[in-house]
């Protein structure tokens, strides 16, 4: 099973990553429309600051899951290396619970705001966009997160591709050519 789950999401967390990153270039792209409008013609444009605003939450999860299959996340391993494999094994285990805890209250945060951003119909003040829009994929995204911290901590870390190499490596080869 552990075979067949991790490839899954591996392209789940490779799809919210690209994803996150076309917002990005819709987000450079419109603020840079509104800085020549404001200050080229002169007419500052009210909708690219409230959009990229809304557009931030779900850039700033979109790539939580894709990180967390690539150990993309800041580690203070200085006491952990000196600790024996057993230990370090079961400090590993308890740092992934507590990211599993910590994604699911933002999970649970954020589908309570996005269940209450449905059933109220807010939008956004300028724009009008509902505002649940905004929450569906942050709430995808934790949804991934919990599941991708539920089978690393389940099964360990995720088996290596075969075909891919580091950039280690590729500058090592490079080396030696």
């Amino acid at each position: 099973m552990k075979a067949n789950v991790f490839p899954l999401l591996r392209l789940m967390s490779l799809a919210m990553l690209y994803a996150g990153a076309a917002i990005v270039v819709i987000q450079a792209a419109w603020i840079t429309y509104g800085v020549g409008v404001r200050y080229i013609l002169n007419s500052p444009d009210g909708m690219v600051t409230e959009a990229t605003a809304l557009l931030l939450v779900p850039v700033a999860f979109l790539g939580v899951s894709y990180a967390l299959l690539n150990h993309s996340y800041p580690k203070v391993s200085l006491i952990r290396d000196r600790l024996p494999k057993g230990i370090q094994f079961w400090v590993d285990k308890f740092n992934m619970l507590v990211m599993l805890m910590v994604g699911s209250f933002f999970l649970a945060a954020s589908s309570k705001a996005m269940f209450k951003s449905i059933s109220s119909g807010a939008a956004s003040e300028i724009l009008l966009w509902p505002r649940f829009y905004f929450w569906i994929p942050v709430v995808i995204a934790l949804l991934s997160f919990c599941i991708t911290a539920l089978c690393m901590l389940i099964w360990g870390d995720p088996p290596e591709e075969e075909n891919t190499t580091t950039l280690d490596e590729d500058i090592h080869s490079q080396d030696a050519t």
